[in-house]
Formats: structure tokens, C-alpha cells, sequence
């Protein structure tokens, strides 16, 4: 389905937006756990020039778009000092799965708006939509254990000591774990999340 000038960019304010909350609600709760690191660079902010990179949220996307691949964006990581976090592991699985937590709440926020106005103007309806569609996929992807995506931290807490190592070595790689896990082993997965992400729009839209 292509989209007219106007909805791209409505979708790239939405998803911005979206993205600006994720890293948000990582910073807070990393804050109300006890750990002041990301405050004090600005991650409470809302403004995306705060959490975009220019490869990873801008130059990344664009290349996989134009070689017809899976488009994938991701934000600057919000620092954690652990040594200054309270709750070891758990509080790193509550900082994680805060994000695509603040996702889901924004869906659901979004189609609650569209449920409660009823007809609005189309760009009101566009926007709303955008809402629940890019913080539904938002959340899910950000729930799949790989690292470094969040669903990893949940997972790194009750992981066994080998498994935990395995990660951290998949986690030292970054941004080329990402690359390998979306060439190669998203495409084994995506039809079980296309699933996962329509369950979520029926029970919102």
C-alpha cells in the first residue's frame, strides 16, 4: 500500500514521537530506580533530536527501504549505570520492558481517541491511526529476547548462567547483531509476529 506525501509525514511525526516516549520512559524509570546517568545527558526529553541516530534511526531505515527489505529504526541506547541501579537484574528487566510497555499504553491511548471522537478530519484520523499501528509494531518488535532489544532484559533475568553469556556476547556486536538477526532470523519469525501485531490492532482498532 503506498502512502501520499502528506502521511508520510504525519507517519514520521508519529513515529518520532513514539520513539521520543520509548526512550523516555527508559530514562524515567532508570531515574525512579535510582540511576541518574541518563537524566543528566537530557533522555527525559521528548524532543527525538535527544535519542536519534543518524545511522541507526535515519541511514538504516532508508537503506532497507530502498533495497525492498523490512524496514527497521532504532534509537540511541539510553545508558544505564547498574552499579547505580536498584534491583540488579530486575531493575534492568523494568527499565527494558518499560519501553514497549509506554508503546502499548500510546496504542492504546490512540485508539481509545478514535473510539470516543468517532468521525473526526482525515488528517485527526490518519494520526490516530498511525498511533496504534507504529506503537503496536513498535512494541512487539522491542519485546522480541534478542539483544540488545528490550525483551532481552526481561529475559537476561531469569536467564541460566550460559545463556545469560551467550547474550552478552551477541550484545557486545550492537548494531551488527541487529543487521544479522533482521536478515536472517527475523524472516523465520515474521509470520509469527504479523500474527502477534494483528491480535494487538483487533483488540485496539
Amino acid at each position: 500500500m503506498s502512502l501520499s506525501i502528506t502521511e508520510i509525514f504525519i507517519a514520521v511525526g508519529v513515529l518520532a514521537f513514539s520513539i521520543s516516549v520509548h526512550e523516555s520512559t527508559h530514562s524515567i524509570v532508570a531515574y525512579l530506580l535510582g540511576d541518574r546517568t541518563s537524566h543528566g545527558m537530557g533522555r527525559f526529553s521528548l524532543n527525538p533530536i535527544h535519542h536519534i541516530d543518524p545511522l541507526t534511526t535515519i541511514a538504516l531505515p532508508l537503506v532497507l527501504m530502498l533495497a525492498g527489505a523490512q524496514p527497521f529504526a532504532a534509537a540511541k541506547p539510553v545508558p544505564i549505570d547498574t552499579h547505580s541501579l536498584r534491583g540488579g537484574e530486575w531493575g534492568m528487566a523494568l527499565v527494558g520492558l518499560s519501553g514497549p510497555f509506554s508503546n502499548f499504553v500510546l496504542a492504546f491511548l490512540a485508539s481509545f481517541a478514535i473510539h470516543i471522537l468517532g468521525p473526526t478530519s482525515a488528517y485527526t484520523q490518519t494520526t490516530l491511526l498511525f498511533l496504534v499501528q507504529i506503537n503496536v509494531g513498535l512494541g512487539v518488535f522491542n519485546m522480541i529476547p534478542f539483544p540488545p532489544l528490550d525483551g532481552s532484559r526481561a529475559l537476561y533475568a531469569i536467564a541460566p548462567d550460559f545463556l545469560r553469556d551467550i547474550m552478552l556476547r551477541i550484545e557486545q556486536f550492537g548494531i551488527s547483531a541487529i543487521l544479522v538477526f533482521m536478515f536472517i532470523l527475523y524472516p523465520m519469525i515474521s509470520s509469527y509476529l504479523l500474527k502477534v501485531n494483528e491480535w494487538f490492532l483487533n483488540l485496539f482498532l
